[in-house]
């Protein structure tokens, strides 16, 4: 499965018809979740029957088409069973209790609901919402697939404009000749990546750098917040609204700074070994330090490690994740426990004399951890499906992480 991204083109009316698509997609979804909540032993497929009936009683639900309906639905169910499984699992701390969405921004549809056109560059959807025909703008060519391999199509709103994903089922697997490396990877803050062979890359730090302007963009935003009363309601002025959308165009550049210099090094560090072996971080847990939360943040150290196991699991390398513990401490030369803190950044060995970086030490136990697991235990080697693997429906937040570039 891999997902193609299309920016469309469209009028205003047409844009709005998307809002509206997207309002009634999230009420959908919140109201199967309702449902849910409110009886017990509920199924995948009472929800999408439940949709049926939110179709009957209300019109605005009945203008967006079935498939769409039935998909805001399986974004209900989704969370739904990901509880589920964390109960099973009986994880430590909260399970993640379904939460009802208070943000929105993408509708999706299945396999109706849409038509493209006959050169593939503009897509019809024709429901009774009213968006009509979108121009697609992209440099991937849909004419190399069958619309049958279409499985999905979602509209997604962000910053700077409406998007078109298309969820297409094909097969990723490229062969690639074996280069006979292995490598072991340590993330960190001075470093984004250190490796067991002694390279470094310098962490980017976007965000960081990016602060200055975007701390101006929110003032001027915090300035012009204001509230104009028009037949008895309270509305931000327009020109609040106008600087909320600069503050957030910058905030997009930087994210997408950060996919992409992700992705691209992830990329390189699989084509040039045949196993990489790196730390099975905890980085929702790790971001409650908040001296080192923003930091953390601005790695990206979750981006990279989903690209790394995407590119591993397309070109048929293996990528194992290790336990990070004690990585940093134990003595890559001898084995023995050093202890030392964070700001100690050149591990020196009392027992055997030997003196590295902190990150290049780690880097060579995290490759010794890796080599010593494969075969025997569960691993994101050829053939399994990472954290990545989607399946056949999108995320909800509308973003995409397997999402290549034509380069790629």
């Amino acid at each position: 499965m891999i997902i193609y991204e299309f920016k469309v083109k469209g009028k205003d009316r047409q844009y709005r018809a998307i809002d509206d698509a997207i309002r009634t997609s999230q009420f959908i979804q919140n109201k199967s979740l309702r449902y849910w909540m409110d009886n017990k032993n509920v199924t995948k497929y009472e929800l999408n029957k439940y949709c049926a009936v939110l179709a009957a009683e209300f019109p605005f639900a009945d203008e967006l088409n079935s498939m769409a309906r039935q998909s805001a639905a399986e974004r209900a169910w989704s969370a739904i069973s990901r509880f589920y499984d964390n109960c099973k699992k009986k994880i430590k701390g909260k399970k993640g209790f379904p939460k009802f969405k208070k943000y929105c921004r993408s509708v999706e549809y299945k396999t109706s609901g849409y038509k493209l056109s006959v050169n593939r560059k503009a897509i019809t959807f024709s429901d009774k919402k009213g968006i009509g025909t979108l121009k697609l703008k992209g440099t991937y060519d849909l004419n190399y697939y069958d619309i049958k391999q279409i499985k999905r199509v979602r509209l997604v709103r962000r910053a700077d404009g409406y998007y078109a994903q298309f969820a297409i089922d094909v097969q990723i697997k490229v062969e690639t000749q074996p280069t006979l490396q292995v490598v072991g990877i340590d993330l960190g803050l001075k470093y984004f990546i250190a490796d067991s062979k002694g390279n470094v890359e310098t962490a980017p730090k976007f965000y960081r750098k990016s602060e200055k302007a975007l701390n101006r963009a929110n003032r001027k935003k915090s300035k012009k917040f204001s509230t104009i009363k028009k037949k008895a309601k309270i509305r931000q002025s327009n020109n609040y609204h106008k600087a909320r959308n600069r503050y957030a165009r910058k905030h997009l550049k930087v994210s997408r700074q950060r996919k992409e210099y992700c992705k691209k090094l992830a990329y390189s560090v699989i084509q040039s070994n045949d196993l990489v072996a790196y730390e099975d971080l905890n980085v929702k847990g790790m971001v409650r330090n908040r001296h080192l939360a923003k930091s953390i943040s601005d790695a990206g150290w979750y981006t990279f490690r989903n690209w790394l196991e995407y590119f591993g699991h397309k070109y048929g390398k293996v990528t194992v994740a290790v336990p990070p513990r004690n990585t940093s401490q134990n003595c890559s030369n001898c084995g023995e426990k050093v202890k030392k803190s964070l700001s100690t950044r050149t591990h020196i060995c009392p027992h055997c004399g030997y003196v590295a970086d902190r990150d290049l030490n780690a880097s060579v136990n995290i490759l010794r951890l890796g080599l010593s697991t494969v075969g025997h235990t569960g691993i994101y080697a050829t053939g399994d499906l990472p954290s990545w693997a989607i399946g056949a429906s999108l995320l909800s937040n509308g973003e995409s992480m397997n999402v290549e570039s034509p380069s790629l």
